[in-house]
């Protein structure tokens, strides 16, 4: 049975990866990350604002041919979650991402992670990167995105994106923690 599931996954990978958006980074949306991130604050350092916008974009590209993404990010999560890829699901990307950026040792930017928890009944939750000021918290940054569109960046003010109602990652997971434990979990 499960290999007549994982054979129909890969049917409608096949199919819907011809719909897999295009992956680059053009230098028009480097260039607008960049700006974005530059002017989260009046400390942020230009150059690392422009570093940071970089590498986040080619990051997303380089990752989605690391995870071997050809389809829509969901059917690309049923791939992992059946064995067939053994990477892509979103906290790889955010996991990946926080990793990569935070290597640049930013003296003016801080690398979080955040979560979303579900707002629909397929109760999947999302996780991200988050480029902000140092000794601010996500709620003054930018998401960096991966994961969304397959390896296409998408960013925004972490306040302003409207798909998502994000907190920081360990909120989350202590707030989990305390139910599973008041659960008996």
């Amino acid at each position: 049975m499960k290999s007549i599931v994982v054979s129909l996954v890969l049917l409608m990978a096949t199919v819907v990866g011809a719909c897999a958006p295009s992956l680059g980074d053009g230098g028009e949306d480097v260039a607008r990350l960049s700006h974005a991130i530059a002017t989260l604050g009046p400390d942020i350092d230009p150059a690392e604002a422009q570093r940071a916008a970089q590498i986040a974009y080619r990051h997303a590209t380089a990752l989605a041919t690391a995870y071997e993404v050809t389809t829509s990010p969901i059917l690309h999560n049923t791939l992992v979650n059946s064995g067939v890829k053994e990477r892509g699901l979103c906290f790889h990307y955010a996991e990946d991402m926080q990793t990569r950026l935070q290597s640049e040792n930013f003296q003016s930017l801080s690398i979080l992670r955040a979560i979303a928890e579900p707002r629909n009944g397929f109760r999947i939750e999302h996780s991200t990167a988050v480029v902000a000021p140092v000794g601010t918290d996500i709620y003054n940054g930018i998401v960096i995105d991966a994961w969304r569109h397959g390896g296409k960046l998408y960013w925004s003010a972490t306040s302003q994106d409207p798909r998502y109602d994000w907190e920081p990652r360990m909120t989350v997971l202590r707030r989990k923690d305390a139910l599973r434990t008041a659960n008996g979990s």
